[in-house]
């Protein structure tokens, strides 16, 4: 049987794809259709379930919630990422989204009563300033206007995160994730057409269609299912934290995927991410 925070681990293992998906997708599509369109998709897959399997409407007590996760992983994190990628690559992106984990620590605190150690936030800020350092060094100081699409991905995803992980003690986690793309359905399906409508579609090729594919059925749906499962069983705060190894897992892919190279700098700041995210894992959170 898979513990918590194997769930957890395998849905790292699928986001550790989509900013190499993102960026091939972006070779042929424009930066706002990919962000819009996997989500508008991926809501299309979820309609389709749900009325297949006769799911009934959540309670009224999950639309809160179900609307949390709408505006953060349903439409908010892809199109600001999508829209960082076009300014960013996907190696530089992926560190900067190393501050994740510590963001939806932060939220699990207020909204699942979770309570974790001294030395599970010392590894976790330790993580987030080695990500903080990164990127403000590869902008001569400042934060480039990517990066700050990237904070604002961070923010609207921990707060998704941390109530999906929530109401997947109530509802299964594939139901959360489908009620929450419905639910963004209204925004990201008229962002969609606008992106279609201004003609920002380059010549056609099969690693752009794959790419936003991926993004589409693994990124935004289906690799929800084991991420908010993982969340639920293992807690929010501590399965959050295995995604410190997603920099670590992009970097790989995107270096012989994409053809990229990251310095010295960057591979010691995945290092110390790493090394965060296992002693967060020999912490105990109270909950």
């Amino acid at each position: 049987m898979i513990p918590g925070t194997g769930w957890a681990a395998l849905g790292v293992l699928a986001f550790s794809f989509t900013f190499p998906a993102t960026t091939f997708a972006e070779r042929m599509f424009s930066p706002l259709l990919v962000g819009a369109g996997r989500s508008a998709l991926a809501a299309l897959i979820a309609v389709v379930c749900l009325r297949r399997l006769r799911v009934p409407v959540p309670r009224r007590e999950h639309w809160p919630g179900l609307i949390a996760v709408a505006l953060g992983c349903g439409i908010g994190f892809g199109v600001l990422s999508a829209l960082a990628l076009h300014h960013s690559s996907s190696s530089h992106a992926a560190v900067v989204v190393g501050l994740l984990p510590a963001a939806t620590a932060s939220v699990a605190v207020t909204r699942t009563g979770e309570r974790p150690g001294p030395l599970f936030w010392a590894a976790s800020v330790l993580g987030t300033l080695a990500v903080t350092g990164y990127a403000l060094s590869r902008g001569t100081g400042s934060l480039h206007q990517a990066d700050l699409l990237l904070l604002a991905s961070v923010v609207v995803a921990a707060i998704g995160y941390a109530e999906g992980g929530r109401l997947t003690r109530e509802i299964p986690g594939w139901q959360v994730i489908a009620w929450g793309l419905v639910v963004a359905l209204p925004v990201s399906l008229p962002l969609t057409l606008v992106a279609l409508l201004g003609g920002q579609i380059g010549r056609p090729a099969i690693a752009p269609i794959l790419g936003l594919a991926y993004v589409s059925t693994i990124s935004t749906f289906i690799g929800f299912f084991a991420w908010y499962r993982g969340l639920a069983e293992a807690g929010v705060a501590k399965a959050s934290q295995l995604q410190l190894a997603q920099p670590l897992l992009t970097i790989a892919w995107s270096i012989p995927l994409l053809g990229e190279s990251i310095d010295a700098t960057g591979l010691l700041t995945a290092a110390i991410v790493g090394i965060c995210v296992l002693v967060t894992q020999k912490t105990r959170v109270a909950r």
